[in-house]
């Protein structure tokens, strides 16, 4: 297939109706359109901070006005329309905008990774047995997903969306010009009794049956057919799956050949197909970093013949792959256009819960052998040999580019509760002073705004809005900081100001309400011929939605690394981590032309400066 169904989003089926994990799904509104005067209001705020001069403010405010008693009312009228008459009114333009229609590398430029903590004494950490452990646990919470038996996800408030789990499993992004998409190949009424992964060993594509006789493979059997694997693949095989790492177009050209030859097309379909991948990595990933790195774009090393590169081992447009490495280490690698990292986290959260239970259900044996897996070998031509050693060439070059940091904090999230303080508001904090402090306090030297996502999933088919997290309150308290002429009492009301904004930014945000995807459906809601409002090429309007500092948190006591890239060349990626009682997590990505390890340094010390603050304050009180 290399054209794209125009219905493509609605052809994953959904667990049988009156389902657990769908049961609060029609009850769900649908994601509200927010009303002009608040979303102006809320941008002209969010600017002030950003703004190198009054000037630049003014002129930028001058637009909003002029939008706002012009296009603008015209424009929201054809947003009300469209929520009317489709489900989720942002849906499509999202999908496209933000990743289908994105034709760079999906590798570091959209992809996310956890990595895990290794098993308890109980289990074997041995590769084949990280693999077999991992599959069969994987392959009964698919079960359930697929019975409707999860339950959904939910706050006090509510339950949560669950539309995008149905792209969890048994499916697979497919490049395409002008736009990629999905393909599912999950079937109305399967309840998770059958269904096959695939492995990826040196390159090499095995398809493995993990199902018998309607009963998934116990860990002892999976144990066999993975054994199998590592003992029949002693050499490098062609690294076809390096070419999903190249940019849309090219892959989407290079896709269209590879599967012109029948052999090639049915093991791309076996790949599709596949509940998910498990790539049996060769590298031994010891500390932190060199475990995020394998995980994020896999590891470069040296071999006889040359440069060997991890993504040659990978599948990328999988929504799910789960990497083993030799040393026993293990992780996740997330195709990011069908699903956030809510679900893949909790996915990988249960998973590995059951796996790492005392009475986890290893299964029984079946009544019959079983026929080990099957190699799926590419017929690799000399077009398809030089497809290969172009797109090696260019993830490698994408490769060197990139920096990665992490730290941990000698505190976690009992002492800033105990300060009365949100924990993902001390954390945004932190790395607001750092950064900060790695400009000099120059706003001129501010290339951008930072983003956090907050989730939207309160919403039919919701997804996520932005928290604009600078804020005049958030830059007052941190130009205190180093500011010795203010005392500490006053720095603490600073950031408490700056906590109330930011948790009313994120409620704002999390109810659909924010400024960002808002503004970009009015753009979108432009017709051919249509002048676009000025406030679209205004130079502070521009930097305020230029992702610096791209931050998001997740929490997984099973995580002791994820994050992702970048998004713009002259930013970071922030991966945090605030749920641990003991200890901050924090990850950096950037370009090596970015001091990253200064910004980490930046982002210890302000942790400890934070933390020191706040502790005066209490032992005054004692």
């Amino acid at each position: 297939m290399s054209t794209r169904p125009a219905n493509w989003k609605y052809l994953a089926p959904h667990p049988p109706k009156g389902t657990v994990m769908f049961a609060g799904q029609e009850g769900l509104p649908k994601l509200p359109v927010p009303e002009l005067p608040a979303t102006f209001s809320r941008l002209k705020e969010s600017l002030k901070p950003l703004a190198r001069s009054d000037e630049e403010l003014e002129t930028a405010v001058k637009k909003i006005d002029e939008f706002a008693h012009g296009q603008a009312s015209v424009l929201q009228s054809r947003l009300l329309q469209k929520k009317d008459e489709t489900v989720h009114w942002m849906e499509d333009w999202w999908d496209d905008l933000a990743y289908m229609g994105y034709r760079d590398s999906v590798v570091i430029n959209v992809s996310y990774y956890y990595g895990f903590d290794d098993v308890p004494a109980h289990l074997s950490g041995s590769p084949v047995s990280r693999a077999a452990g991992i599959t069969r646990a994987a392959m009964l919470f698919r079960q359930r997903v697929k019975q409707g038996l999860l339950k959904p996800d939910a706050t006090k408030e509510g339950p949560f969306c669950m539309d995008t789990w149905r792209w969890m499993f048994d499916c697979c992004r497919v490049p395409g010009v002008p736009h990629d998409w999905s393909v599912t190949h999950s079937k109305e009424g399967d309840l998770g009794d059958s269904g096959h992964v695939i492995a990826l060993r040196k390159g090499r594509v095995w398809k493995v049956d993990v199902t018998h006789a309607g009963n998934i493979l116990s860990t002892g059997e999976l144990e066999k057919q993975f054994q199998y694997i590592y003992e029949n693949t002693q050499h490098e095989y062609p690294g076809v799956g390096v070419l999903t790492a190249s940019n849309r177009d090219v892959w989407a050209k290079d896709y269209v050949e590879l599967i012109s030859d029948t052999t090639n097309a049915s093991v791309v379909d076996a790949i599709h197909s596949a509940a998910f991948v498990i790539c049996l990595d060769t590298e031994h990933p010891a500390d932190p970093v060199a475990h995020s790195h394998a995980l994020w774009h896999g590891a470069v090393t040296k071999s006889v013949d040359g440069v060997q590169l991890g993504l040659r081992n990978r599948w990328v447009d999988k929504p799910i792959q789960f990497i083993v490495f030799d040393n026993g280490k293990a992780g996740m690698m997330g195709e990011h256009s069908v699903m956030d990292g809510t679900p893949s986290s909790r996915m990988c959260d249960e998973v590995l819960d059951n796996l790492y239970h005392p009475n986890f259900d290893h299964g029984s044996p079946a009544a019959s052998s079983l026929s080990p897996p099957t190699p799926l070998d590419f017929k690799v031509t000399p077009v398809i040999e030089e497809a290969i050693e172009s797109a090696s060439k260019a993830a490698l070059e994408l490769i060197e580019t990139q920096s990665l940091t992490f730290h941990l904090t000698s505190y976690g999230k009992e002492a800033i509760k105990a300060f009365g303080v949100s924990p993902d508001f001390w954390a945004q904090m932190i790395i607001q002073l750092a950064y900060l402090r790695l400009i000099g306090f120059d706003n001129n030297k501010r290339t951008g705004g930072t983003y956090e996502a907050a989730t939207t999933r309160k919403f039919f088919k919701g997804r996520t809005e932005c928290i604009r997290v600078v804020t005049s309150q958030s830059d007052k308290f941190a130009w205190s900081m180093d500011n010795e002429d203010v005392s500490e009492d006053d720095k603490r009301r600073y950031f408490m100001e700056a906590m109330k904004k930011h948790i009313q930014l994120a409620k704002t945000a999390g109810n659909g309400e924010g400024v960002d995807r808002h503004l970009l459906g009015m753009k979108l809601a432009l017709q051919d011929g249509e002048p676009v409002p000025a406030l679209y090429s205004d130079p502070l309007y521009l930097r305020s939605g230029h992702w610096t500092l791209s931050t998001s948190a997740i929490f997984s006591k099973h995580f002791p690394v994820y994050g992702w890239g970048e998004v713009v060349a002259d930013g970071f990626g922030v991966a945090y981590m605030t749920g641990y009682d003991d200890r901050l997590q924090f990850t950096v990505t950037s370009r090596k032309e970015m001091p990253n390890q200064q910004f980490i340094e930046g982002i210890a010390k302000a942790a400890v400066d934070i933390y020191n603050l706040h502790a005066h304050a209490s032992k005054a009180r004692l």
